[in-house]
């Protein structure tokens, strides 16, 4: 079982620190494949609207810069991107939504044996999938708002807001807040997309937005983040120009959650529950609404959280101690300390020449 650390484990965690720096202080010159680049739906919005002072990948890479790693971004929309990767100790991925967050890249990863940040092939998979992640959440016994999934043709209107969200992405795109029978069709052929892939229509429940970040330290312990709350202040929810905010607005406010110590522990239990059931692991977001009457529901499970300087996880990070820094080192220090993966294939071979990964452990 995991061992699970609450925000008040400060002497632990100070102390999961200093070893981090320590250990990145003698792996000066690791290389770092740092994987960015506008692929899914999520991404190219990030890539084409958001500052780049502003984004994950600008971050990651001072944070390996104050490491001192040897690091370059990789992107896999250029066609050298797979024997790129082998010439590097381990991949730290920026890639959300289908392909970088949903366990195909983590599958190609594992083949050409390159150690990498974060959740494996089938916790990434279930936890991308919002369907598939429901009926999970709901063998563990986990409480989420009412759903359904729509496969085309009509759609039953039950008189009462729902939330349509595409079974796939992250950042609320192609998510809708629906009021109005009439408006539910233009939403559905939205989130369905050209592909016409099956959507999930869940319940939509006034309340508060928290979300709770995990992240796993030498030795193998998850520190649990204090819970944090995100208000929308200029739109109806969370939605992606809001998560974007270009324009600088603060059109969305952090701020740590004040919970009821029952309400508390439900959250960090529901977390903990999915971080063992899901066989997560390096760090996740999960998400949650906490209703008007102080009942939690988890709404998605995020395996790649994002790491710009204020992002709600790096928020969480620096409320037990922890820098953007500390948690990149705590981040590819579980993936070179993780027993390799290792079956009976031939190695990659390919055209040109390819640099041989040092040694990093």
């Amino acid at each position: 079982m995991t061992l699970f650390l609450s925000p008040d484990s400060q002497l632990a965690v100070q102390k999961a620190a200093e070893e981090l720096r320590e250990w990145g202080s003698s792996r000066q010159g690791l290389g770092v494949a740092l994987i960015y680049g506008p692929v899914s739906a999520e991404d190219r919005l990030y890539h084409s609207k958001c500052p780049v002072e502003q984004r994950s990948v600008t971050a990651l890479g001072e944070a390996l810069d104050e490491i001192g790693a040897r690091w370059t971004v990789v992107n896999p929309t250029e066609p050298g991107f797979i024997a790129d990767l082998a010439a590097y100790d381990v991949a730290l991925s920026n890639l959300h939504g289908p392909y970088g967050e949903d366990g195909r890249l983590q599958g190609l990863l594992d083949y050409l044996r390159v150690p990498y940040c974060g959740s494996g092939v089938a916790a990434s998979a279930v936890a991308a999938d919002k369907i598939l992640c429901k009926r999970v959440m709901l063998t563990l016994g986990v409480p989420t708002p009412g759903w359904r999934v729509w496969s085309g043709g009509p759609a039953n209107w039950s008189g009462r807001p729902v939330m349509v969200k595409p079974p796939l992405g992250g950042s609320s795109v192609g998510m809708s807040l629906v009021r109005e029978a009439t408006d539910l069709p233009r939403a559905l052929a939205n989130a369905a997309g050209e592909e016409g892939a099956d959507v999930l229509i869940e319940d939509y429940m006034s309340g508060t937005p928290l979300t709770v970040g995990l992240l796993e330290l030498p030795g193998g312990p998850v520190v649990v983040f204090p819970p944090l709350t995100t208000d929308a202040t200029e739109a109806e929810f969370y939605d992606a120009d809001t998560k974007l905010d270009v324009e600088s607005k603060g059109a969305v406010t952090v701020q740590a959650a004040e919970l009821t110590p029952d309400a508390l522990s439900r959250v960090t239990r529901d977390a903990q529950i999915l971080w063992d059931g899901l066989g997560l692991r390096g760090s996740a977001r999960i998400d949650f609404i906490l209703t008007e009457d102080g009942e939690p529901y988890v709404l998605e499970v995020n395996s790649t959280p994002g790491m710009s300087r204020d992002s709600n996880f790096v928020v969480g990070a620096a409320m037990v101690g922890l820098t953007h820094t500390d948690v990149v080192l705590a981040m590819l220090h579980e993936a070179l300390t993780r027993p390799p993966y290792d079956v009976p294939l031939p190695a990659p071979v390919f055209s040109g020449p390819t640099a041989t990964r040092e040694a990093a452990a």
